[in-house]
């Protein structure tokens, strides 16, 4: 699965985090080096769909179909108790 870019640097901020030892406190600085090496990394290899980052998504415009089936089905009353007791 693709991951984008703010996913790629938060694990590889983590990654550095867990290689040094867990320290507290510098959070930042990892997450800023994290994000020095995918600049780096977008730099050499050139486009950032050669590093398998998906695109932002975008909303579908809604569809009507379907709606004319909906539309055309006789729709049921609710039964209330009053209708109930009259029926029997």
């Amino acid at each position: 699965m693709l991951e984008s870019r703010d996913e790629w640097i938060k694990k590889r901020a983590y990654a550095i985090w867990e290689e040094e030892g867990y320290p507290s406190g510098r959070d930042v600085m990892h997450w800023q080096q994290a994000d020095s090496e995918r600049v780096a990394l977008e730099k050499s290899v050139g486009k950032e769909s050669k590093l398998g980052v998906k695109a932002k998504a975008t909303r579908k415009p809604a569809t009507t179909a379907g709606i004319e089936e909906i539309a055309d089905k006789p729709v049921a009353k609710p039964t209330t108790k009053k209708t109930v007791k009259a029926k029997a």
